[in-house]
């Protein structure tokens, strides 16, 4: 196995051995549906939600690990959903990716600024979203120890 990468059994545990889960948003369906399919067979349990509500439910109920956030989506936009995931205090630890189509450096430095972990652009490589996620895990869970 190649230096700094971790076996599909490592990277599912956080220290305690629960498996991580990430929560998927993202207002097309097959997206979800891809990542999801891509981050269980990683190992991670994997749930989502296809507009900005559903997704701040999920966040307070599922206790996820992380967060895939697209931006444009009905109801509450993503930026919104990220503002108000960092501003309760419950919530504001869980890292957020943010995965959209909007690629103009003013958007990317939005993402940022309100406090997402990365921000990747659409069309993206599954393979780097797990990678990323992977990595994003390994730090939070290093800060931990």
């Amino acid at each position: 196995m190649a230096k700094g990468h971790k076996s599909k059994m490592e990277a599912k545990k956080i220290s305690n051995g629960v498996q991580e889960k990430i929560l998927v948003v993202d207002d097309e369906e097959s997206i979800v549906e891809l990542l999801g399919y891509n981050l269980k067979k990683e190992g991670f349990k994997v749930i989502g939600a296809l507009d900005g509500e559903k997704a701040l439910d999920l966040a307070k109920t599922a206790n996820p690990n992380l967060i895939i956030l697209d931006l444009m989506l009905p109801g509450l936009h993503g930026y919104e959903v990220l503002r108000l995931l960092k501003k309760n205090m419950h919530l504001s630890h869980i890292p957020v990716v943010i995965l959209s189509a909007k690629t103009l450096e003013e958007d990317i430095d939005k993402g940022i600024q309100l406090g997402a972990n990365d921000y990747v652009t659409k069309p993206f490589s599954v393979a780097e979203i797990v990678i990323r996620v992977r990595e994003i895990l390994e730090r939070k869970n290093l800060t931990k120890s």
